[in-house]
Parts: C-alpha cells; sequence; structure tokens
C-alpha cells in the first residue's frame, strides 16, 4: 500500500507539473517577508499539510526598485512603496495567491495576491500610487527613463 502511495504521489506531481503552466488558486499562504513594493516571500498551503516558500512577484504592477535604483528619487519611492506593502500585508498576515505563473527569474513565481481583508494588492498599491501598471514608462527619475 505504502509503495502505491509513493508511486501514486510522483505520477500526480510529475503530470501536474510538466501539464501545468498556471496554477489558479486560491492558495492559501502567509506572508514571511516583504521584500519590496512588488514582491513577497510566502509559505504557500499547496496541498493537505505540503507547504512551499516561494518569491511572489505581484501580477501586473512595477513599484521602484528598492535594490538597484537608478536615482536617490526611486530608492526614496522604493521605501515608501515597501512600506505600503508591510501596511497591506505585514509579516505573519495571511494572503490567498491565485492565476499563479512561473516567473522568467528562477525560483520566483507571478501571480495575483489578496489582503487578508479581501482586497487585491497589486490593485490597492496602483490606486495608492506606489506602483505603475507593468510595462508602462517608470516616472521614478524623471526624464531619464
Amino acid at each position: 500500500m505504502f509503495r502505491f502511495l509513493v508511486v501514486f504521489c510522483i505520477g500526480f506531481v510529475s503530470a501536474w507539473s510538466a501539464s501545468a503552466e498556471n496554477l489558479q488558486g486560491p492558495i492559501s499562504a502567509e506572508v514571511l517577508r516583504i521584500v519590496d513594493g512588488d514582491t513577497i516571500k510566502v509559505k504557500a498551503m499547496i496541498w493537505v499539510d505540503q507547504t512551499v516558500e516561494v518569491s511572489v512577484r505581484l501580477r501586473g504592477i512595477d513599484a521602484p526598485e528598492l535594490y538597484r535604483p537608478k536615482c536617490s528619487n526611486e530608492k526614496a519611492l522604493a521605501r515608501d512603496a515597501k512600506a505600503a506593502v508591510i501596511a497591506s500585508s505585514p509579516v505573519g498576515s495571511r494572503v490567498t495567491l491565485s492565476d499563479i505563473k512561473r516567473d522568467k527569474y528562477g525560483g520566483r513565481v507571478i501571480a495575483s495576491v489578496q489582503t487578508s481583508d479581501g482586497e487585491g494588492l497589486s490593485e490597492r498599491l496602483l490606486a495608492q500610487g506606489q506602483a505603475i501598471a507593468y510595462g508602462a514608462r517608470k516616472p521614478w527619475c524623471g526624464a531619464k527613463n
């Protein structure tokens, strides 16, 4: 029986990972760390008693760069964006991930993130002026970008 369960689980995971580019969710997760204004690290429950720690890029937005800013204004705006994420979803809070897809950078996913009060985190940051729509011209350093 144990051998059957092991083979079944391996087959299920292999088939799922080979065929699924997106995971629709919802997936419940605990916020472990706020990386910057558009990336958080979470511990997500992906199966009964199975969790995974992963960095999540917030779908649809771009926030100022905290770690390699192009100017001092961008760094200041990045600190404000990170503070806004902390205020909305502090470490230890619960969020819900949906429309999850692998990011082009390894070890990270892109997902829609809902805060514990049910609001979309990306939408909240856009409404507060802490982020711009992904792909839009970055206004952080004025005419240089």
